[in-house]
């Protein structure tokens, strides 16, 4: 076992099980294989975007500049700039609130993304996991009251389910600080369940620009917090933490227009990852219902097994088993484009699916 190994497998047990939560999708792919197994969108980022970011190449000389990037994230959810903190991507915001924080007792929400998990393990605070029920929706009540820090998604990577506001809002209370990652609220056409722009007391928001502009390369995200909080992330974050290129990435994508387009793009993607969950859910398997996200969480019997002999026909999908309160049974799709969902269908009826 390598050092790297070790390392991952003391970061979380399920059942008396390993789970490895530092295994993500871009583990998955390669060797050619179609990919269903990121989260990251295809084609991007557009023209218009890659063009800016290539521009600012030529003020690499220079220490990069925040400000513009942070008015421009304010403006984007009616927030304060001092309310505002960029990062390199929104897991650097993870890691920075596992170090900032001290929590007495921290529970997360799962099934979700699990770094948040993996940064507050590493900077030595032990975790309560909270696992959620019947097709994975919030009870508030599920929480311990006792709990002093609650991490949350919405929408949830990797079920897709997208929580009420108010039952996630309704987590909030004097002394807890509830962190809810948002990074992919911008797949849900007007984002109606989003906190950024209400920021209820002692709520942290963390967002991505990562899966919706095709910037997994990049590292672009922010966190929108009090400006107490910001002040305290910003002290332990690293000088200069985000690049120029990010910087621009963040002030073009948190523009008017750039909005927009995502919104777009989020009603063409709603539209078909619906059909697609009909179509696997016509097949016979379990699609979580409600899939608010770019994905779908499917349970299939053997689902490492298909996944494996996907893998052999060209084709990557995530596996479920680790993330905590899945299991072996599960795997997660990405929803592409019509024609590349249709091949990849195709190859599951080949194969008995």
């Amino acid at each position: 076992m390598t050092a790297r190994d070790a390392d991952r497998r003391h970061h979380g047990r399920r059942d008396g099980r390993d789970v490895d939560l530092r295994h993500h999708g871009d583990a998955e792919v390669g060797d050619g294989l179609a990919d269903f197994a990121v989260n990251v969108r295809t084609g991007m980022p557009p023209a218009w975007l890659a063009e800016r970011i290539r521009a600012s190449i030529g003020d690499l000389a220079a220490y990069p500049d925040q400000r513009a990037a942070r008015r421009a994230v304010a403006r984007r959810h009616g927030r304060s700039v001092d309310e505002v903190l960029l990062t390199a991507g929104a897991a650097e915001a993870f890691v920075l609130l596992a170090r900032v924080l001290a929590p007495r007792r921290a529970a997360v929400v799962h099934p979700q993304f699990t770094e948040p998990e993996a940064a507050l393990r590493a900077a030595g605070h032990d975790v309560e996991r909270v696992l959620l029920g019947a097709d994975f929706t919030l009870d508030p009540a599920a929480v311990p009251d006792g709990a002093d820090l609650v991490v949350i998604g919405n929408p949830t990577n990797p079920t897709s389910v997208l929580h009420p506001a108010s039952a996630v809002a309704a987590l909030a209370r004097p002394g807890r600080t509830v962190v809810v990652d948002e990074a992919f609220m911008d797949c849900v056409p007007g984002e109606p369940e989003t906190l950024a722009a209400r920021l209820p007391a002692g709520v942290v928001v963390i967002r991505s620009l990562t899966k919706t502009w095709g910037l997994a390369g990049l590292r672009a995200g922010y966190v929108l917090a009090s400006p107490g909080l910001v002040a305290r992330l910003a002290e332990a974050q690293p000088l200069w933490a985000v690049s120029t290129p990010a910087l621009v990435a963040v002030e073009e994508c948190s523009a008017p227009d750039a909005v927009a387009e995502a919104e777009k793009w989020a009603v063409e993607l709603g539209a078909e990852r619906d059909r697609l969950a009909a179509e696997l859910t016509g097949r016979g398997l379990y699609v979580v219902p409600g899939a608010r996200a770019s994905f779908l969480c499917i349970r299939i019997p053997d689902a490492l097994g298909i996944r494996a002999l996907l893998r052999q026909r060209g084709y990557a999908v995530r596996r479920g088993d680790t993330f905590p309160g899945l299991g072996p049974d599960w795997l997660r799709i990405a929803v592409r484009d019509r024609a590349s969902n249709e091949a990849l269908l195709e190859v599951m009826g080949e194969l008995g699916i």
